[in-house]
């Protein structure tokens, strides 16, 4: 198995001949091997989508000199990341632990590659669950009065900790417009996937009285229009006639925590590109 490190390139730019020519011979000149690459070109923008994951021995300096004129001629937006490098991390949650739980437990058996090194909660309940995955944990209470000096705050420790990635998990507070501008494209949402029919409290009680049959989730970005930013994964699950609501909260707490742990990663092995209002997703 080679030991050379490995980077992962992700591009958009305009749509045009010539753009794997270049990019693959930029990697060439630079002694790097390609292990992953995939592309996608959007018939509705016109903007071609690019990732690659490669090895080389010359390092990171060696890839962006060689990239450089690539990106300039072309007009890409471009960024190379050390694939061994874990997205730096924080999460917001309240007091449902399902989500955290599962993005904890991912992380510490290694399949996340995240680093959190920080939990901020509204509420105390999930102090112990942190704890016991060994992650520094922060109350910041919030009110309709202090909600403009909690969110200062998150914004301090986000510079603080040297944050790549915000995911609210199961987070029951709605970010100001402000906020949602500030972390832009690197803030990751769940919600059940009833919205926008079943709206508001107890939406699986809801769901039960209407007699759905799929429950299921929905992962996306953080936008200043709630709970409609770019969607990165969905799924669902079957449910029976007999089953009570308390079992469809049971199975919808199973679905959140797997498709929010399942967005972030591809968020952080850089497998997901904005394309407007929509998301291509390299998964």
């Amino acid at each position: 198995m080679s030991t050379l490190p490995r980077f992962i390139i992700s591009l958009a730019c305009p749509d045009r001949p010539g753009i794997v020519h270049a990019i693959t011979g930029a990697l060439l000149a630079a002694g790097g091997n390609i292990i992953e690459s995939q592309q996608y070109g959007s018939a509705e923008t016109g903007t071609f989508f690019l990732r690659v994951e490669v090895e080389t021995a010359g390092g990171r300096a060696a890839l962006e000199e060689r990239l450089t004129p690539v990106r300039e001629a072309f007009d890409m937006r471009l960024e190379l990341h050390s694939s061994a490098a874990p997205l730096r991390t924080l999460i917001l949650c309240s007091t449902a632990e399902h989500a955290v739980n599962e993005l904890l437990f991912q992380r510490r058996s290694g399949s996340l590659p995240i680093d959190v090194p920080l939990v901020v909660s509204n509420h105390d309940a999930l102090r112990p669950l942190a704890e016991f995955h060994g992650v520094p944990f922060e109350r910041i209470e919030v009110t309709p009065q202090t909600k403009p000096e909690a969110e200062a705050r998150i914004l301090e420790l986000i510079e603080e900790h040297d944050i790549e990635l915000v995911v609210l998990a199961r987070y029951m507070q709605i970010l100001s417009d402000d906020l949602c501008r500030a972390l832009a494209g690197r803030a990751i949402n769940i919600h059940h996937s009833f919205l926008p029919s079943f709206k508001g409290a107890r939406p699986y009680h809801q769901a039960h009285e209407r007699g759905v049959k799929l429950i299921g989730a929905t992962a996306h970005y953080v936008t200043a229009d709630l709970d409609e930013g770019p969607i990165i994964d969905q799924d669902v699950v079957r449910v029976r006639h007999d089953r009570t609501p308390a079992q469809l909260v049971e199975r919808g707490r199973t679905v959140e925590a797997q498709t929010l742990a399942r967005a972030v990663r591809w968020h952080a092995e850089r497998r997901v590109l904005l394309d407007g209002h929509r998301t291509v997703v390299f998964d």
